[in-house]
């Protein structure tokens, strides 16, 4: 017998886990920033610099992920003749 192997899926504690830890870090990281002794222009680059970082980092992980999921050979080449 022989299986196929489907898609596989996490389970859901490990989903709240990842969306807790999401959650909790960027908390810390905003109470940090607010707290910091520094000016309110430091504060907000740095808030900016942690919002850019999270936007690029799942950006990150979904090009990642669609290239695992996409077919095993690219199927354009940017130097192919038409």
């Amino acid at each position: 017998m022989s299986e196929t192997p489907g898609k596989q899926q996490n389970t859901a504690a490990f989903y709240g886990q990842a969306v807790a830890s999401f959650a909790v870090a960027m908390a810390a990281t905003a109470i940090g920033i607010y707290q910091l002794s520094a000016d309110a222009w430091v504060r907000g680059f740095l808030a900016i610099a942690v919002l850019y970082l999270v936007t690029s980092s799942f950006t990150l992980a979904k090009v990642i992920r669609d290239r695992q999921e996409g077919p095993a050979a690219p199927s354009y080449t940017p130097f192919e003749k038409h």
